[in-house]
């Protein structure tokens, strides 16, 4: 268990959070949310050490082994797969070890270190971390590649594998499907629903956190509560427990200012000074309920475009690529206002390519794009970011882009992106990422296109920004296409989907549930060095071999599904077990709470024995199944 008892915790002035009690239980996928900047990673700082509390304590298990993805990358020649099976520590010390004992004439000890090594999967080790490595988008042929050689994005996603490479009881993820495309996101969702350990999850991805987390830890307005469900529940309870604060205020209010009238009216009579009395001690003892705050300070809304011209811009033949090389080809297609496109693919398959050709910004290499004399478009790239002047304010950036309007239009405009009072003027430089996306996204909607191309708009954005976003988008009446690994926003937003793969970009029949179950379809059926190509030319083949596998691993896969169901019975009867030791009564000194103690931790020891042989029948059901994956 992982035990806050009134934890308060300060950055500077700033007070985060404070009287923090909860405790988090084995095996409990819990998703932690709030604003950008309510705690949500100093909650990680006080969990890894990095972080000391102001007051309350933190309590752990000790030996508890906790991984999380570091944040910087060194560059280091070493190839990318033994950077990620360094993540499994207790493999690399196993191996060490052998690598001196072999060096000495112990047999023993030798022959005890490879036992332990095969117990640890140490033999399986690299092609675990393959496994790990496909899921995340990289290609086979990358994975030797020198470490040093990868970009900024793709490092955070070697750390990533590194992190779920160790075998850990506690995994702390903080936003990892930024750097993520799609596919790899529901690769990661179905990989961390299968994680034996507790996980703490911050993102601000509302289908991903409602796929993965069985628990919500929310901050807001310097408390954290902990809630069971997943977020779509957490939202409904706290919508109504908003409107029933609010409610409670507002028949509160109405009652105080009956009560000041009684007394503004009376107070001079002494024939009512009585009651007068009587009203002012009521108002004295009431607990003032404080009106809801939903703490959303966005309002993001689309400027009308000046000029809605159809169609916007048409492709004839077009093709897409870089030098010799092409990425997409035969691309005919016609955009006009009011279409909404969420494109989908794998990671390299030329979605931003495509986008980067609509935007003009990439020549096509054969056909012919045809522009309306109107067009105006508005393309986000996460580019863009590094393009805003360090030294400018949010407001300077604005009145660059139009010196004629006023600063109180400006300033208005721009307060709905949260650059509000002093925040307006203050330079972009240490500005957050969140707060650099915002301020593109700002300056994009400010010149009203017509067309708007979005390359993964909500990277950095939390969730009250994303809602923004998303109702901003719902009234654009331009044309919009977007790529995103958000799939709320895609649903919130997009008409038709189109599918980039295998070189052509065609309409996708389906929706985003069917495209998850293609993709999945497409990884089995193909072979381990071909991730998410066809195994074979031949249609019938694939099916017929993929049926014959899914027959083969139907035993294997009903052992593990019904492991899973025992151990997720008996950890919920540990909890409950664990909540009823921890009642006071049971440690008074009588002679019935120490017999109702002593059953319970006989039933407890029975409990612990139980799970014990489950976990093990997990692991070797797991082991199995994963062994015939390979």
């Amino acid at each position: 268990m992982i035990n806050f008892k009134s934890v308060g915790l300060q950055r500077g002035r700033k007070v985060l959070f404070r009287e923090a009690s909860f405790t988090l239980h084995r095996g409990e996928k819990i998703g932690i949310t709030g604003a950008n900047g309510a705690g949500k990673s100093s909650l990680f700082g006080l969990l890894l050490g990095q972080l000391h509390s102001d007051a309350g304590e933190v309590s752990m298990p000790p030996a508890l082994d906790i991984a999380h993805v570091a944040q910087e990358t060194p560059g280091v020649a070493s190839p990318a797969l033994d950077y990620v099976i360094d993540g499994d520590t207790e493999l690399r010390e196993v191996q060490a070890a052998i690598r001196v004992a072999e060096t000495g004439e112990d047999g023993t000890r030798l022959g005890q270190l490879y036992t332990r090594l095969e117990s640890i999967g140490g033999y399986e080790a690299e092609a675990r971390a393959a496994r790990l490595m496909d899921g995340l988008g990289f290609l086979p042929t990358e994975i030797r590649k020198p470490v040093s050689e990868f970009s900024g994005g793709w490092r955070m996603r070697l750390n990533l594998a590194r992190a779920l490479m160790c075998r850990s009881d506690v995994l702390l993820l903080d936003e990892p499907t930024n750097h993520l495309d799609l596919d790899a996101v529901l690769w990661l969702q179905e990989w961390l629903q299968r994680y034996p350990g507790t996980l703490l999850l911050i993102s601000h991805d509302r289908d991903f956190l409602d796929d993965v987390a069985d628990h919500i830890l929310h901050i807001e307005q310097q408390t954290i509560s902990l809630h069971t469900g997943n977020y779509s529940a957490f939202e409904i309870r706290r919508a109504e427990a908003l409107a029933q604060q609010q409610a409670a205020y507002a028949a509160q209010q109405r009652d105080l200012a009956r009560i000041q009238s009684f007394v503004d009216r009376f107070r001079a009579q002494a024939t009512k000074a009585r009651q007068v009395q009587s009203r002012l001690k009521a108002l004295g003892r009431l607990s003032l309920i404080a009106q809801a705050q939903a703490d959303s300070p966005f309002r993001f809304s689309f400027l009308p475009p000046v000029k809605l011209p159809s169609p916007l811009l048409k492709l004839d033949e077009g093709r897409v690529g870089y030098g010799e090389r092409s990425l997409l080809t035969h691309l005919r297609f016609t955009l006009n206002p009011g279409d909404r496109i969420g494109l989908l693919g794998a990671n390299g398959a030329g979605k931003s390519s495509l986008i980067k050709m609509l935007a003009g910004v990439l020549p096509l290499q054969q056909g012919e794009r045809l522009e309306a004399q109107d067009l105006r478009t508005g393309y986000f790239a996460q580019h863009q970011l590094e393009q805003l002047n360090p030294e400018w304010s949010a407001l300077e950036h604005l009145q660059k882009r139009d010196p004629q309007a006023s600063e109180r239009d400006l300033r208005n405009f721009i307060g709905g992106f949260g650059f509000s009072g002093e925040r307006a003027l203050e330079p972009v430089a240490p500005f957050s990422g969140g707060e650099k996306a915002r301020l593109a996204l700002a300056l994009l909607i400010y010149r009203r296109p017509n067309l708007l191309l979005l390359d993964e708009p909500t990277n950095h954005l939390d969730l009250n920004a994303r809602d923004a976003l998303a109702l901003a988008l719902q009234d654009y009446p331009g044309a919009l296409v977007v790529v995103s690994h958000d799939r709320h926003l895609l649903r919130s937003v997009s008409d038709d989907l189109w599918l980039v793969a295998d070189g052509r970009v065609t309409p996708f029949d389906g929706d985003l549930d069917d495209y998850a179950r293609w993709l999945g379809g497409r990884r089995n059926n193909a072979p381990l060095d071909t991730p998410g190509g066809a195994a074979a030319p031949e249609r019938k083949g694939e099916r017929k071999a993929a049926a014959d596998r899914r027959k083969q691993l139907k035993p294997l896969q009903t052992a593990v599904d019904k492991a899973d169901a025992l151990l997720e019975k008996l950890a919920a009867e540990r909890k409950s077990l664990e909540e009823r030791l921890a009642d006071p009564a049971l440690y008074a000194e009588d002679g019935e709470a120490r017999h109702r103690l002593s059953r319970l931790i006989q039933d407890k020891t029975r409990l612990d024995q139980a799970m014990e042989a489950a976990e093990s029948n997990w692991l070797e059901a797991s082991t199995a199944l994963e062994l015939a994956l390979q």
